[in-house]
Order: C-alpha cells, then sequence, then structure tokens
C-alpha cells in the first residue's frame, strides 16, 4: 500500500530541487549577455523584491496561510532593517556574478558558505573557535582552490562579486541570529519576504539609480512583462516549496536534497548552457569541498541534538535511557514537520538552515551552511 505522507514528501523535495535548479538556471539565461542578455541584476533582484512583497502580505494577512510574528518598531529597525541591506547586497553582488562565471563554477565558490558563516560568527561572537570545525574550513578552502585552478574561463571580476556575495550573506546570517533569534523572533521563507523585500527594495534603489538607471535609458532595453512576471514567479514559488518541505521533513534531510540539487545543477548547466566546461580538477576539487562541508554538517547537526538535553541532568538523563534500554534518539528527535503554520506554534526555522543562496527572495537561503536549531517533541 501506498505510503501517502511518504509519498507526499518525496514529491516536495522533488519540486524543491526542481524550482531551485530552474530559478539559477533562468536568471543566468536573463543575466547572460550570450542569450536574453539584460545585464542589470540590480534591476532583476529589484522586480523580485517587488513581486515578493505584496505576495507575501496576501498570504499572511488575507489568505492567512501564515500567522504573523509579533514585530514591534525597535525590532524592525534594529534587526530587519540591517538584515535587509545585507540580504539586498548579497543578492546584488551574486546576480552580478552571473554576468562573468558559469553557474556550475558559482555552484563550486558556494561550498565557501560555511568558512564565511564560520568566520563571521567567530568574529561577532556567536560561534567559538574549535580546531574540528577549522580543520573541515580547511579542507572546503583547498578543495575550492583546487577548483578554481580547474576553471578553463576563470574571471578574477566574477570570482570577487560571487565570494563578496556569499560573505555579505554570512553577515546576514549572523546577525539574524544576533539581533533576531536573541529576541525570540524567527522568520519562515513566507514571513521573511513580507517583512524584508520592501526594506530591501528601498536598499538597492540608491544604487539602481546610480549604476543601473542611465545604462537602460541608453540600451532602451525592451521589458517583456511574461518573462520578468514568470522568473519573479517562480522565484517566489521556491521559497514557497521550502516552506513546504521544512514542514515535513528534518534538516538533515533538506541538507541532503542541497547536495543532491547542487551535483544536478552542475550536470544541467553543462547542457544549458554549453559554453560552460567542467574539467576534472573542477571536479576533483569540489568533491574535496564537498566533503569538508558535508562533514560541517554533521558537526553542526550533532551539537544541535546534544544541545537539546538539559544541561543540568545529562548525566542523570543518560543512565535512565540505558536503564530504561531506550536510545537517546527515541526521546530527542527533530521536528517532523506537523507545524503547519511554519513555527509559529512551537517548531522554529532558523534562518541558517537553508542558505539557497540562488533563492532570489529568501531570506533564510543554502543548505549547505552550518547553524541547525533541531526542535524536539515534547511529551
Amino acid at each position: 500500500m501506498i505510503n501517502k505522507p511518504l509519498l507526499l514528501t518525496y514529491l516536495y523535495l522533488f519540486i524543491y530541487i526542481l524550482l531551485s535548479s530552474g530559478v539559477i538556471l533562468y536568471n543566468k539565461w536573463l543575466l547572460s549577455p550570450k542569450y536574453f542578455n539584460f545585464p542589470f541584476p540590480i534591476t532583476l533582484t529589484m522586480i523580485h523584491m517587488a513581486f515578493s512583497g505584496p505576495v507575501a502580505f496576501f498570504l499572511i494577512r488575507v489568505f492567512k496561510v501564515v500567522t504573523p510574528v509579533k514585530m514591534t518598531f525597535e525590532i524592525y529597525t534594529t534587526g530587519v532593517i540591517p538584515i535587509s541591506a545585507f540580504f539586498a547586497s548579497s543578492l546584488w553582488f551574486g546576480y552580478t556574478a552571473y554576468l562573468h562565471i558559469s553557474v556550475a563554477f558559482i555552484q563550486m565558490l558556494n561550498a565557501l558558505m560555511p568558512v564565511a558563516t564560520f568566520f563571521m560568527g567567530v568574529m561577532c561572537g556567536t560561534d567559538k573557535p574549535r580546531c574540528d570545525v577549522f580543520l573541515n574550513m580547511v579542507l572546503v578552502s583547498v578543495g575550492v582552490v583546487i577548483s578554481s585552478y580547474g576553471e578553463i574561463h576563470f574571471n578574477i571580476i566574477g570570482t570577487v562579486y560571487q565570494v563578496t556575495g556569499i560573505f555579505a550573506e554570512a553577515l546576514r546570517l549572523v546577525s539574524t541570529q544576533v539581533l533576531l533569534q536573541k529576541k525570540g523572533l524567527t522568520l519562515n521563507p513566507i514571513t521573511s519576504l513580507y517583512y524584508i523585500a520592501p526594506c530591501s527594495f528601498v536598499f538597492l534603489f540608491v544604487p539602481w539609480c546610480l549604476l543601473e538607471k542611465p545604462g537602460m535609458v541608453v540600451s532602451q532595453i525592451q521589458f517583456n512583462f511574461w518573462i520578468f512576471f514568470s522568473n519573479a514567479l517562480c522565484a517566489f514559488a521556491l521559497n514557497l516549496s521550502i516552506f513546504l518541505v521544512i514542514g515535513r521533513t528534518g534538516v538533515v534531510t533538506i541538507r541532503v536534497a542541497g547536495v543532491l540539487k547542487d551535483w544536478i545543477l552542475i550536470a544541467l548547466s553543462t547542457v544549458v548552457f554549453p559554453e560552460s566546461i567542467i574539467t576534472g580538477l573542477n571536479i576533483v576539487g569540489y568533491a574535496i569541498a564537498l566533503c569538508g562541508v558535508v562533514m560541517y554538517n554533521y558537526i553542526k547537526v550533532k551539537d544541535g541534538r546534544t544541545s537539546q538535553l538539559p544541561s543540568d541532568s545529562i548525566p542523570e538523563r543518560i543512565t535512565k535511557d540505558w536503564k530504561l534500554g531506550k536510545k537517546s534518539s527515541d526521546i530527542f528527535t527533530p521536528n517532523s514537520g506537523n507545524d503547519t503554520n511554519g513555527g509559529s506554534t512551537g517548531g522554529n526555522f532558523n534562518g541558517s538552515e537553508l542558505n539557497d543562496e540562488e533563492a532570489p527572495l529568501l531570506l533564510s537561503r543554502l543548505l549547505h551552511i552550518g547553524r541547525s536549531q533541531l526542535i524536539n517533541h515534547t511529551a
């Protein structure tokens, strides 16, 4: 007999992988001078923000799909505004990289996300220096360097833009933890768009006026409404799929799906964009970096499980579990996703559990970075 809940979970994961890969390839096609030739990454980001804000508003305020969080003026000014600035910057720099380097190489550079997040966390005091994590970061960095060395069409400008976007995203993740999560406020992908998208649009308006508006007037680019509408719709659908996936699976499942998505995307990009060539050194370097990423995720998930144990009774709990013949995993398990409100009734979504850097609207973006919060079921 078919297990319908399990089948639905696999369907959501498939939709997530399909949309995530599709949005990245769609953005590359739009921005690349060789294809649609719309070399205005800030404009594309602003279109996404302008689309996602009102849609999120209707989902939250009109259709009541998601329960809004309690947002105060102080939290908005001290938390949401600076996070929006980092979010807008990460998208701006990340999209600009599409003009210079291939999708496959961008995915390989994204393996640096745990490195950037770890060092930013240490600098901001949200993470502690650890030898095991540091060795993983070295392994990831070595893999990315090897992959970069093997890149045939290496472009320093595109690489700098992408790495800068990665560090801007790392700052956003760390600032989210410092400015919002420590105040007891968590945002899922839908509420993130509701609060972050309008503010990000405002931040991007000034650089757009200075950098892209004059070029758009001179080049007289024709605006195809349906192409940009479908692109923004796919980007929003990606965030909605992530909202559905995190409601039915745990952190580990999402991370595994992210790794699978990266490999599929690298392979697809060489088919869709024939000029994108992958060398043996690319594969070897990325595989090395991925080993470091997987180990980093394992350490973070392990730490997350350990942190759920009551700090004042760990020895007693272990002894009691042993006597009862139970495994600790039978007692402390991650939220399996019965919370349909995306965290508003007990299951909280941590922005750093997902870091899908190419999801244009996602405050909480990628699957291979590391700061997981596992929510246990209380009996």
